[in-house]
């Protein structure tokens, strides 16, 4: 069984009616008092591959809450153990704008919180820190998968690496979840492994995120800050432990039978609710 979307929908209705899910609603993460909406979100040409198409999110922030737009798309909440991976492009400047905000580029999988500490919450996430954050401002990339976390006062309970420098361009990011560990791959290249409690127990839903650490924006100005990252496809299969080359091959595979998606993957019993604003 296997989820598949190659981001070839013409607009956002496309989007909606393949069951992805546009954030609206405020929340962790990000910067409070932010907004959160299609705005953040828009489907683009592949100026490097002709024909192709490419998920867009962008965030904007002139140095105010009020003035900073952040973007979140979900799925729907139905995977667990599997292969989960995309080819995602990240950026190192903005595209309009002084560059400087600590802005995070992100591709994860995530149950809801349902309260502080719960003990069910699962997450495994990859965050791109072009500016920094979290108390440094090195350009860096964290894999992550969580044991839980209470948002506020925060305290987070979490296994995590991370990698020092730029990775400006176009990269697969993957992960395979299984029963006893997450294991982390960047490019096909082994980033982590995590085990114990940080291993997810509940069905997650696939999210892209941009957005900007708190509390760290940069100075206000009457020119918005314009950033960006771009999704090319996102895989997840289902009980299959695929390595880079393998997902790549099914990519491939997919888009030569004109399958720009495909969803196998049944609804989940008894029906789960997917929120998108974690």
């Amino acid at each position: 069984m296997i989820f598949f979307d190659d981001f070839a929908q013409p607009d956002l209705a496309g989007l909606a009616a393949d069951g992805w899910i546009v954030r609206s609603l405020a929340g962790h993460p990000g910067v409070p008092g932010a907004r959160w909406g299609a705005a953040g979100l828009a489907l683009v040409d592949d100026p490097q591959r002709p024909g192709n198409r490419l998920l867009q999110l962008r965030a904007q922030t002139d140095g105010t809450p009020a003035g900073t737009q952040q973007a979140q798309l979900c799925s729907a909440r139905k995977m667990l153990v599997g292969t989960y991976a995309a080819r995602i492009r990240f950026h190192d400047e903005p595209l309009a704008g002084a560059d400087g905000d600590p802005v995070i580029q992100t591709f994860y999988a995530a149950s809801p919180l349902a309260h502080d500490y719960d003990p069910r919450f699962s997450e495994v996430d990859w965050e791109y820190l072009a500016n920094g954050g979290w108390g440094s401002p090195h350009t860096r990339l964290y894999g992550l998968s969580w044991q839980t976390v209470r948002i506020e006062p925060w305290d987070a309970h979490n296994s995590a690496h991370e990698r020092p420098g730029s990775l400006a361009g176009w990269h697969q990011l993957l992960m395979q979840v299984t029963p006893a560990e997450v294991r982390l791959f960047v490019d096909g290249q082994p980033f982590a492994v995590h085990g114990g409690r940080s291993v997810p127990v509940q069905p997650m839903a696939l999210q892209f995120n941009l957005w900007f650490s708190p509390g760290g924006l940069g100075a206000p100005s009457s020119q918005p800050r314009l950033w960006r990252y771009e999704v090319d496809w996102v895989l997840h299969a289902r009980d299959r432990l695929l390595d880079a080359a393998a997902v790549e091959a099914e990519v491939a595979r997919l888009r030569q039978a004109g399958l720009a998606r495909q969803d196998t993957l049944p609804a989940a019993q008894p029906p789960l609710s997917s929120p998108c604003n974690l």
